[in-house]
């Protein structure tokens, strides 16, 4: 694979519908993959035979746990080495990893971390304790994905423990960056409050995969000044086909192509105002063509 962007579409946009009809939709839509991980009642070949039926290949799949919690050590390494081994049979070269805590995190205000979104104070923060820790056991699941050939890459999320610029760099001035690569979210970072573009040209070197979300600028204007919360945000319509929010995605992709990016790029739409989601799924589709993707 040389310099070669791969545009596949996550599956979240799509609720309660039966995962063959949103697999064919997806490759309706003109995408090559999906994410993909370990089922329970699917071996990875049959994973790879449904994939197969569709014409699409499995994408980085997404290991979200609470890095900063000790009691989850032991479970969040045993599931590595289960997503490990998925991703290498599968012929997947990154994993997805990402923080937790959501409604279980309690900030020094008293609040959950779905209830600061968009509008995080520096005593939401997790603890030098649990950044310590969250780095540690990051690092090893790195180590644990890297031999089998994977690449652990460090997703942001609003509403998780780790959702600001802030937040990520501290996070990486932690871990070993030899072993601990970035898979951002462009979405979640602008809903942030972060400079996308300056976060993609600082980490560009560390950037294997990304998700690639837009948001509405103007549900974001209205949403941090009412500090609504993460439904609330996601209600009023926060997110939105890509090209017709506020992500600078044409120099997102510069800057990838100037630092020879390789690999996976998975669009998503977590909630879409349009009538469905394939309409959704092609809609960003065809504003990617238009940028030569």
């Amino acid at each position: 694979m040389t310099n070669e962007m791969l545009i596949g579409c996550g599956q979240i946009t799509w609720r309660g519908v039966p995962e063959e009809q949103v697999l064919a939709e997806i490759a309706q839509a003109g995408y090559v993959g999906a994410p993909a991980g370990p089922q329970k009642d699917k071996t990875t070949a049959e994973t790879l035979v449904q994939f197969a039926k569709y014409g699409l290949r499995p994408a980085p799949g997404y290991l979200g746990a609470s890095y900063e919690d000790p009691s989850q050590e032991a479970t969040i390494l045993q599931r590595a080495r289960d997503y490990a081994a998925f991703a290498s049979a599968a012929g997947c070269t990154e994993l997805y990893v990402a923080a937790g805590g959501f409604d279980k995190y309690v900030t020094k205000r008293g609040l959950n971390r779905r209830q600061t979104s968009g509008n995080v104070k520096p005593e939401d923060a997790m603890s030098d304790a649990e950044y310590a820790q969250f780095a540690k056991v990051l690092n090893q699941v790195g180590e644990i994905t890297l031999a089998q050939g994977v690449k652990s890459c460090f997703h942001n999320h609003v509403g998780s423990t780790i959702e600001t610029r802030q937040e990520i760099d501290r996070l990486f001035a932690l871990v070993d960056r030899d072993v601990v690569f970035m898979g951002p979210d462009t979405g979640h970072l602008a809903w942030a409050g972060a400079d996308v573009v300056q976060f993609c040209r600082d980490y560009a070197d560390s950037i294997k995969t990304m998700h690639v979300k837009d948001i509405n600028q103007s549900v974001l204007e209205e949403g941090v000044p009412a500090q609504w919360d993460y439904s609330t945000f996601s209600d009023k319509g926060i997110w939105t086909e890509l090209g017709q929010g506020a992500v600078d995605f044409p120099t997102v992709f510069q800057i990838l192509k100037e630092a020879n990016f390789s690999g996976w790029i998975i669009v998503e739409t977590d909630v879409t105002q349009l009538s469905t989601p394939l309409e959704s799924a092609i809609v960003s589709r065809n504003y990617l063509r238009r940028l030569g993707l």
